[in-house]
């Protein structure tokens, strides 16, 4: 038999695995979302086929369509992961152009600290000349 031809078989449990991952979310919290145990869900996470009333429970609670969980493999995380990491990159540009920070923000913080202490001494000096022209009259 050609291993190239033959469909491979999607591991449904491992799919949610990785969607729910992907999603940041906890065994934990996606129990609570389900109504079951956390173990309840690392058993599904261990089963290659899972029925389909657990499959639409569970597609609801990752908000993901049931096709990604019952038909995604090593190929399609893959293309999913770098379409994210393209909407990530594109989303740091504006009209077109990226948006470059030429400046460190620490550095900017610091400079503006040391101008208003600048002011500040500034202020006290002319404070004091102040002073000094009302006392004398």
């Amino acid at each position: 038999m050609n291993t190239e031809t033959a469909p491979k078989k999607v591991h449904q449990g491992r799919n949610i695995k990785r969607l729910r991952e992907m999603l940041g979310i906890k065994q934990e919290s996606l129990a609570f979302d389900l109504g079951v145990t956390q173990s309840t869900v690392s058993d599904y996470e261990q089963k290659e086929q899972l029925e389909e009333k657990v499959l639409e429970k569970v597609s609801t609670a990752l908000k993901v369509p049931v096709e990604a969980i019952k038909n995604m493999n090593e190929e399609a995380t893959v293309n999913y992961i770098n379409t994210f990491n393209d909407k990530v990159e594109n989303s740091f540009l504006l009209n077109n152009n990226p948006i470059n920070c030429n400046f460190n923000p620490i550095d900017k913080i610091v400079e503006l600290y040391t101008e208003k202490e600048e002011l500040y001494k500034q202020m006290l000096k002319d404070k004091d000349i102040l002073i000094e022209k009302l006392s004398k009259k």
